[in-house]
Formats: structure tokens, C-alpha cells, sequence
């Protein structure tokens, strides 16, 4: 029995969520089937994943591992499970891993980028994949606001009610906020994330940049720790998880395709 880790990238457009749901249609359920087929067994091959994404969220880089008794060439379980997968979702890599690698536990951060669109009239183009705003931006009050949720906090003012974490203290590493023409580009990185916490923290900045609210207000919703203050949780349209990082020790730190898919977007020019 081998341990086999898969980077994958989906279009979360079309999908339920990552989870498995009783009406399979969901990433995980898609991708399990597959590789079913690709392994020849009658039933779907068990996974786990880095972090479950929601309902219209994408993958940009989504890592998982199984442990299987079958002996491939790692580019024949890339082009192989692919052959059973719809198009709006693709293995990027597969990589073999020590049996004490875990596709969650492992991981020591995730980054997920969020690609806003600013204009007048929505974005026929980017329908489902980009956020929409009409409204004006003050970008550097939403910088001024977005630098006091760096660090360790409680986030439970951005924490949705259905979330099952233990407990809702998370460090944010990076919240950055750059503009690429007609793009906001937000990237947040933290050891791990709360349920609906970007789209809730997105949801708070857009409306620091309408100029609903203050600047400091962000603090104070940090302090105040009920998610009840807080602003309307924003579209899941832009989202795309897009990094996981491990300990180099396994190997995978080589094989992040997430930033080259997004890379448009978040490279410095």
C-alpha cells in the first residue's frame, strides 16, 4: 500500500461545494468515481483534502491524497483519472508521499486569491468566476482596514454559523490588496480558515471602501466577535483556493501549479 498525493484545479461553478453530498454532485464525489475507474474497482476511492472549498468556489490548486495498492507512473495517474473527469476539473500533478503525510494536517497554510471586478456593468466573461462591484473603491481604506486582521485573533465576527471548526482563533499571514486594471486582486494567507471567513472578510472591506463604514470599524468587528455585526457574506464567485504549503520534507513544495493558473493576476509586473 502506497500513499499518493493529487494536486487538482477545478471550475467550482458547476459544483456543490468539495464535500461529499447524498446528490453527488460535488468535487469530491466527481473525483472519487474517477478514480475508481482509473484504479478498476467498483466503488469511488477514498480521499482526503487540504480544505473543503463551498458551493461555486474554484481550485486553482486543491491538494488530496489516497492510499492505494495500485503501481503507476505518477504521470499516468495525472493523464489517467483525467480521462474519467469533466472538464471543469483536472489533476495537475501527482506526487508519491511518506505514509505519514496528510493532505490536512500537513499543510502549514493555505492562500486563497479572490478576483474582483470593477465596473459599471457586470462582467458577462467572468459570470461566475470574479466578483462584481459597481460601486467606487476607496482601495486605501480598504489597505488601512484590511492591516488589522493580520496576525492571531479570534475571528468569530467573520466565522458563518454552520461552521464545525473547534474553535475560532486563526493567524492571518498576508491580506494583501492589489489592483490589476479593471481587478482587485485580494490574497489572504493563514495557517487555516474559518467557514465563509474570506467571503465574510471580503463582504466587511467592500463596505470600508463604499464608505459605510470606517476604517477602524474593522478592528472593532475583529473585538466585538459576533458574527451578527458583521457585513453580508460577499459572492463565492472569485474565490479560488490557491496554495497549500507543506514541509519541504515531503517534496510538494516544487509542484504548486496554483500560482502559474493564476498568475495573470498575482504576479508583480
Amino acid at each position: 500500500m502506497s500513499r499518493v498525493a493529487l494536486g487538482l484545479a477545478y471550475d467550482g461553478s458547476a459544483w456543490q461545494g468539495w464535500q461529499t453530498q447524498p446528490h453527488r454532485q460535488t468535487v469530491q464525489d466527481t473525483l472519487e468515481a474517477a478514480l475508481g475507474r482509473f484504479c478498476g474497482v467498483a466503488d469511488s476511492v477514498p480521499t482526503i483534502c487540504a480544505g473543503r472549498t463551498d458551493t461555486g468556489v474554484h481550485g486553482a490548486m486543491q491538494v488530496i491524497h489516497l492510499d492505494t495498492e495500485l503501481d503507476r507512473r505518477m504521470e499516468s495517474w495525472v493523464r489517467g483519472v483525467n480521462a474519467f473527469l469533466p472538464s471543469s476539473i483536472s489533476v495537475q500533478w501527482a506526487q508519491q508521499v511518506s505514509d505519514d503525510f496528510h493532505a490536512r494536517f500537513s499543510a502549514r497554510a493555505r492562500t486563497y486569491v479572490y478576483l474582483l471586478w470593477r465596473g459599471r456593468v457586470r462582467p458577462a466573461l467572468w459570470a461566475g468566476r470574479a466578483g462584481w462591484c459597481f460601486q467606487p473603491l476607496d482601495v486605501d481604506a480598504m489597505r488601512a482596514a484590511a492591516s488589522a486582521l493580520l496576525g492571531e485573533h479570534d475571528f468569530s465576527s467573520f466565522r458563518s454559523s454552520q461552521c464545525q471548526a473547534k474553535h475560532p482563533v486563526r493567524h492571518l499571514h498576508r491580506l494583501d490588496i492589489e489592483e490589476r486594471g479593471p481587478f482587485l486582486v485580494f490574497t489572504l494567507k493563514a495557517n487555516a480558515f474559518l467557514h465563509h471567513m474570506v467571503r465574510n472578510i471580503m463582504g466587511a472591506l467592500l463596505q470600508v471602501g463604499q464608505g459605510r463604514e470606517s476604517v477602524d470599524w474593522m478592528a472593532q468587528l475583529l473585538s466585538w466577535r459576533d458574527r451578527k455585526l458583521g457585513a453580508p457574506t460577499f459572492a463565492p464567485d472569485g474565490l479560488y483556493l490557491s496554495a497549500i504549503d507543506y514541509p519541504e520534507a515531503f517534496g510538494l513544495h516544487e509542484l504548486d501549479g496554483g500560482s502559474q493558473l493564476l498568475s495573470p493576476f498575482t504576479q508583480t509586473y
